[in-house]
């Protein structure tokens, strides 16, 4: 076969399953096969499909629906062996298979190895019952850049701080992986405070007990947030880090700026980067 090279745009153009990389680097999965793995990735991917038709039980809980036959056809395997790999996730405790009978098919639930369960059934009283209110420090005095955001401290006391040391240490293991974090310091060794406060920040976010987080103005559900944060990688780190030193105006709530752009990264990344080739094109840089 003699397939073609990626040019520019084309970059995007697949979908993709996501496998989260603890179960390549956690200890506790060592012993699961890379079908397994690929397989909950599978199932993972479907999630989002449950949450748009709403296929959730009576206790908040999303479900799947995956039959042995959708497994044979996406990973191109005798029945055999498809059951075998839901056994082994089901066995580890990732999935939950949930019989329903009468002929209909198994509900499976795709366990989250690190998030911990938010109930579904609380009061609305309490699930809106207030917006993060985010505080600041004193504006530290040296870092390497100019602009009124740089030498800002990011501050980690705030009221949604979990006391759960373990769910904490917990979320810290896999975006140390996810954000590749050694490589993020070393690579941008000038930045090194700004990242450790990021990166305090997103623990602090995730780890958040309350319903409601504050972005950009907007209140959105905790859970939302969340989800998009468990989503960053090490380049949108640094392309926040970028915005951080190329804005010149003042910034009221430093905190607040910082949880928009860690929010919005993944959305924008492609279109920042592509609108600095368009003008490096224009000016015959390129």
């Amino acid at each position: 076969m003699n397939f073609d090279y990626f040019y520019s745009e084309q970059s995007e153009q697949f979908a993709f399953y996501k496998v989260p990389k603890l179960l390549y680097t956690d200890l506790r999965f060592k012993g699961i096969s890379s079908d397994a793995k690929t397989l909950y990735g599978l199932l993972l991917d479907r999630v989002s499909l449950s949450t748009k038709n709403k296929w959730i039980d009576e206790q908040g809980r999303i479900f799947v629906y995956c039959t042995v036959e959708a497994i044979e056809a996406a990973l191109g395997c005798a029945d055999q062996k498809a059951q075998k790999l839901l056994s082994e996730l089901e066995s580890i405790g990732l999935i939950e298979k949930k019989r329903q009978g009468l002929g209909k098919p198994n509900r499976i639930y795709v366990k989250n190895f690190i998030q911990p369960r938010i109930s579904l059934n609380q009061n609305s009283e309490n699930h809106y019952s207030g917006t993060v209110k985010i505080t600041l420090q004193e504006p530290r005095k040296s870092l390497t850049n100019k602009t009124e955001i740089n030498n800002t401290y990011l501050s980690n006391t705030d009221p949604f701080l979990s006391d759960e040391m373990d769910e904490r240490e917990s979320y810290r293991e896999y975006f140390y992986q996810q954000l590749s974090y050694e490589n993020l310091l070393k690579n941008n060794p000038m930045d090194r405070d700004m990242i450790e406060e990021i990166f305090e920040l997103i623990l602090d976010t995730v780890c958040s007990k309350r319903a409601i987080i504050r972005i950009a103005g907007d209140d959105k559900p905790a859970a939302v947030v969340r989800s998009a944060f468990m989503k960053l990688e090490s380049n949108h780190i640094e392309y926040v880090l970028t915005g951080l030193k190329e804005n010149s105006t003042k910034v009221r709530n430093i905190k607040q700026y910082v949880l928009a752009a860690l929010y919005n990264a993944p959305m924008t990344i492609n279109n920042y980067y592509q609108s600095l080739v368009n003008n490096d094109m224009a000016n015959g840089l390129i």
